[in-house]
């Protein structure tokens, strides 16, 4: 097929006054663009807010768990497993799947990592944060329920534990472990495939990708990259709100002021989200296609543009949930664009010089105009041929024609692959 391969999404959303994403420091997160300040929300928080959205859930099935505990990990799945195999065969190949390699943890600083993680040298491993698949721990303790060692690998393993008798404390039992072990690691990297295909399961991994950080944990390019979302225009000086609560108790006694008095930045704005997808590499994190050289199919690019409308419809409507109960800033996007490309392509420069207020005071509409100007140069100059359509809440708008004004219309569109 000679269909184009990149999704570029690019998402306009007016939010009220609130604070959805902050830092260590309690304060919200801002970035320097285009030589003044603007709020951030993170590009981590984003895809958290989209894993863990009702919408994920009822499009894209379960996502994964991301944790460093395997200990209580562990239970978790073996509950979920508990019709199919046995809760100590769980336990082990959970183990095996971390263990199989190394014996100190690797730290995955990743950005699609929720934290950090640390090593500590000669006690319990500890492991960096990672996506954890259900679907993947199942597979694995099919296989690993499957290997066997013969009476001759008994014999072997036996015989090489009365060579080293009085040289070692590891007992004859443990040698034999070993030679399982290592028989039952050999035959899951030999079904690799299998386990990829189970991986493309969990859509989240398949979309974010996964580094490996120990054992035989499957390292997982990501098809999807997002983009901090920054305002279009600058947001200085932020705006603090002094809160307080009053305890109904000493107020009815008569006592006077608050029981607890603190501060807490917020601030509004329009803000300007992307997002690229990569089409090929998402049908071979789904397990459709073997690797990147292989020829995509109908039936396997379908697939993946079903994912790609879902994911359309989550950058246009899921909101981080941080502080939503002070500010609820629900809004849904004004506006949106999306574009079949050869390559990803950002917007993000059509806001490089600050927008400055319309004659009405606000900055939606010229954001709006500027973006899909922008759009257009850009096409123009660099002879992109992007098969590109619009969608706004504000009517009149033009880009590749007019701008559908129903979000459901631009999402079938994705689905058909860019065509009416």
């Amino acid at each position: 097929m000679s269909a184009k391969n990149f999704i570029n999404f690019h998402v306009l959303i007016s939010h009220n006054p609130s604070c959805l994403n902050r830092d260590d420091m309690n304060m919200q997160k801002t970035a320097v663009f285009g030589g003044v300040n603007r709020v951030r929300i993170s590009s981590q928080s984003l895809k958290r807010a989209m894993r863990t959205s009702d919408y994920y859930a009822r499009h894209l099935g379960v996502p994964s768990i991301r944790t460093r505990e395997l200990e209580k990990l562990i239970p978790i799945f073996a509950e979920k497993l508990k019709d199919e195999f046995d809760k100590t065969l769980v336990a082990k190949t959970m183990e095996l799947f971390v263990r199989a390699k190394a014996s100190e943890a690797e730290v995955d600083d990743s950005e699609d990592q929720d934290e950090g993680a640390t090593a500590d040298a000669g006690a319990a491993k500890k492991l960096a944060v990672a996506p954890w698949s259900v679907e993947e721990i199942r597979v694995l303790c099919g296989i690993v329920a499957r290997v066997e060692l013969s009476e001759d690998e008994v014999s072997r393993a036996k015989i090489a534990a009365a060579k080293q008798k009085g040289r070692t404390k590891k007992t004859e039992q443990e040698f034999i472990d070993e030679a399982l072990t290592k028989k039952r690691v050999k035959t899951v990297e030999g079904s690799i495939e299998q386990v990829r295909a189970a991986i493309g399961k969990t859509s989240d991994i398949a979309l974010s990708g996964r580094m490996a950080t120990s054992g035989l944990m499957t390292t997982v390019d990501g098809a999807m990259a997002i983009a901090h979302a920054i305002t279009t225009h600058a947001v200085e000086p932020q705006d603090v709100d002094w809160f307080t609560a009053v305890d109904d108790l000493t107020a009815d006694a008569g006592e006077k002021g608050a029981a607890y008095l603190d501060t807490q930045q917020f601030s509004s704005g329009v803000f300007y989200r992307y997002a690229s997808l990569n089409l090929k590499q998402l049908q071979v994190n789904l397990g459709l296609l073997p690797d990147m050289k292989s020829a995509e199919t109908a039936d396997s690019r379908k697939a993946a543009l079903e994912i790609a409308r879902h994911v359309f419809h989550m950058l246009a409507t899921v909101v981080p949930s941080a502080k939503q109960q002070s500010f609820a800033a629900h809004n849904l996007a004004d506006f949106a664009v999306v574009s079949f490309a050869d390559q990803p392509i950002s917007l993000a420069n059509a806001f490089e010089e600050p927008i400055r207020r319309d004659r009405n005071g606000g900055f939606l509409k010229t954001s709006v105009a500027a973006l899909a100007d922008y759009w257009t140069r850009i096409n123009t100059a660099y002879g992109l041929d992007e098969n590109a359509r619009a969608f706004s809440v504000q009517p009149g708008v033009e880009l590749n024609g007019p701008a559908s004004a129903v979000l459901a219309d631009l999402e079938i569109w994705v689905a058909k692959d860019g065509k009416d």
